[in-house]
């Protein structure tokens, strides 16, 4: 059955405002717009008016009231949802601008491994945005140095360089 289908169909999320919504700036009928960052409500009269509004509200609304005082003013902490997602802040924003930090993970112990290329710091053991880890100087950001493999104390008996990396082959394993 071979029938004709309803263009219209397509563009159903173009209507999906309120009946002729109109800007607030100059009266003109607002369209759904699409971007990077999301959808939003566009004037169809730009570029002479350019009023825009994200459908996503990620500014820092209240979700939720936690009813736990504001370690710095007193105030009630809120649950917020912001634009990386929700956060735990103070009410009194922004005269207050308290945030609760997430509970981090245990900062790893500090190798007994000084660092090669500044000599005054040590390495320890970090973890990147992606969860692997790596090895960097503590003294950052004076020095910048890090090493994906683990390091061990030692010269190199080849070139004599002041460190040693673990590597595991395939065949150990």
């Amino acid at each position: 059955m071979a029938g004709k289908i309803d263009d219209s169909l397509f563009s159903a999320h173009e209507h999906a405002l309120e009946e002729n919504e109109r800007c607030p700036k100059c009266g003109s009928v607002l369209v759904i717009k699409h971007s990077k960052r999301g959808p939003f409500k566009a004037c169809s009269g730009y570029p002479t008016c350019d009023f825009a509004e994200s459908l996503h509200h990620n500014d820092g609304h209240i979700v939720k009231e936690l009813g736990l005082p504001c370690p710095e003013c007193g105030s009630e902490l809120v649950l917020r949802q912001g634009r990386f997602g929700m956060f735990i802040g103070c009410s009194a924003y922004p005269t207050c601008q308290h945030i609760e930090k997430r509970d981090q993970e245990p900062e790893t112990e500090t190798l007994d491994v000084p660092c090669p290329e500044c000599s005054k710091g040590h390495l320890h053991e970090k973890k990147s945005r992606f969860g692997k880890a790596f090895y960097a100087c503590d003294a950052y950001p004076k020095c910048k140095f890090a090493v994906n493999l683990k390091p061990l104390k030692g010269n190199c008996e080849v070139c004599g360089y002041p460190l040693l990396l673990e590597k595991n082959s395939r065949r150990e394993q």
